[in-house]
């Protein structure tokens, strides 16, 4: 799994694994600080927590367009210091009034600015790793190896975020003003991205794009595309960025409703084995099992089967000791269940590179194209998980009003949903991606890198919707509203696939 893939791959990956962790952080707590902070509504926040989302998904096509003129490695070293000061502003408690909201305004429009000049165009100097032709066949996998390692930050945020503010309210701070402390974090986490990047730049100058004399060789290098070729090709991208528009529209429900449901409707506390998932260092111990059985699997010498087998020994002594000191029922607080899916991410991506990997040698894979389809389908199931857990649930308004004599379902709902939805995003996400920077116009990478995030953008933009939906209708139709929207999609993608794959042949 991660042998033969290029050395500038790690170096990007560890950058954005810093860039993620604090961004994540930040968004475990946000709709929360919204609502805590400025008193907002579910459906105020909605509509904040949707538009910052949507800016942060958007504005990487004009930092696309940028880096295809200057360089992708400027436009990331720009907006990783202009992210660093909107997390800054961001990490000054200034209250509750109308000054404050308009500041943290700011601050958000700073962080989407950043955002916008360093996520798309990193991503491209990963995928112009793999114009290589001795990687050219490791791209899918590369780009699974990538997303992985987003998701290594993502996996530790909520935890982060929870601990940082306890500390913060510790201390003396107000429950508020603590927030802020975990927005810090995201300061931290951008000056050890910058330092990686620096440090191993060596591994990935040569794809930074931006020196008239690498542009030159680049460009003898890569097949000239005729017009038609070029037109075909961005038209079978643009259709694939309309179906994921309705799948980031129902993924990224996990910062809005499915953290309101957590909040409001979700058992506060856990006994047992369920309580030891709420606890990272035990996702951390499942995780290492996992990638050990891979080593058993994969490794060719007595050492390297030893090495795995006792990994995965000391990891279940972990695990049962852990459950040893467990004395009695565990909280649980609401942004910590944003953790499954990434260590869900983290632990399903070897498993998805194994089983695409032997389809491959088969000569049965799906194309990327078909993935995205079978993610929609995916996505659909796990809202429908949903759905089944909510039947008979209170209206999230009847359940404010009811109090602690509200009805509550069991964490299982929630966590099973996160790991359906998963396995819905590998099949979408990385190979999204990785299919945008093969098939893309070699002219246009950065404009169409940034063209997948705008399809994210609008995703993230219709996420308000389940603000507004959030209150008098059923827990239950909110979620057969993604369900049935995801299946809309899935079916919109299958119609056009003949016209998707017969362009990027």
């Amino acid at each position: 799994m991660f042998k033969g893939q290029p050395k500038g791959l790690y170096a990007l990956a560890l950058a954005n694994t810093g860039e993620r962790f604090g961004y994540y952080t930040m968004l475990a707590v946000f709709s929360l600080f919204l609502g805590a902070n400025f008193g907002l509504t579910e459906g105020q926040a909605g509509v904040i927590y949707s538009v910052f989302l949507a800016l942060v998904y958007f504005l990487p096509l004009v930092g696309g367009i940028l880096a295809d003129r200057f360089g992708y490695g400027k436009m990331v070293t720009i907006g990783i210091i202009v992210m660093f000061l909107g997390y800054l502003v961001m990490s000054i408690p200034m209250g509750g009034d109308r000054i404050a909201l308009a500041v943290m305004g700011l601050a958000l429009l700073l962080i989407s600015m950043g955002t916008g000049l360093f996520k798309g165009n990193l991503q491209v100097m990963v995928g112009n790793l793999y114009d290589d032709p001795e990687y050219e066949s490791r791209r899918d996998s590369g780009f699974s190896l990538f997303y992985m390692a987003i998701n290594v930050g993502a996996m530790f945020a909520p935890t982060a975020a929870i601990k940082i503010k306890a500390w913060a309210e510790s201390i003396g701070f107000s429950s508020n003003d603590a927030y802020h402390f975990s927005f810090a974090v995201a300061c931290a986490a951008l000056v050890l991205s910058i330092g990686i990047y620096y440090a191993f730049r060596s591994t990935f100058k040569h794809v930074e794009g931006g020196q008239k004399k690498a542009d030159a060789a680049s460009s003898a290098a890569v097949k000239e595309l005729s017009p038609e070729e070029t037109k075909s090709r961005i038209v079978a991208l643009c259709l694939v960025f309309a179906v994921v528009i309705f799948f980031w529209m129902a993924f990224q429900q996990n910062g809005l409703t499915l953290t309101f449901f957590a909040d409001q409707f979700t058992a506060k506390s856990s006994t047992g084995i369920q309580a030891m998932s709420f606890d990272v260092v035990n996702l951390i111990m499942l995780i290492v099992i996992v990638y050990g059985g891979f080593m058993i699997h994969d490794s060719k010498t007595a050492k390297g089967k030893g090495t795995a087998i006792a990994a995965i020994v000391a990891a279940i002594a972990v695990l049962i000791w852990k459950y040893t000191r467990l004395d009695g029922p565990v909280e649980i607080s609401a942004p910590i269940f944003q953790h499954f899916n990434a260590c869900f991410v983290i632990a399903l991506t070897p498993v998805s590179i194994a089983l695409f990997g032997s389809m491959a040698k088969k000569g049965k894979e799906p194309s990327a194209p078909r993935k995205i389809a079978l993610g929609m389908l995916v996505a659909a199931i796990a809202y429908l998980v949903m759905v089944i857990g909510s039947l008979g649930l209170n209206t999230p308004d009847a359940q404010k009003l009811a109090g602690e004599a509200g009805t509550f379902a069991s964490p299982n709902w929630l966590i099973s949903t996160y790991l359906i939805l998963t396995f819905g995003e590998l099949l979408l996400s990385p190979m999204g991606i990785s299919f945008v920077s093969k098939v893309a116009p070699p002219k246009y990478k950065g404009m169409m890198m940034g063209g997948w995030f705008v399809a994210t953008a609008a995703g993230n933009l219709l996420v308000q919707i389940g603000g507004y939906l959030w209150g008098p209708l059923p827990v239950w139709v909110v979620w057969a509203v993604f369900m049935v929207l995801c299946l809309l999609s899935a079916g919109f993608m299958f119609a056009m696939m003949k016209r998707i794959e017969s362009a990027t042949d």
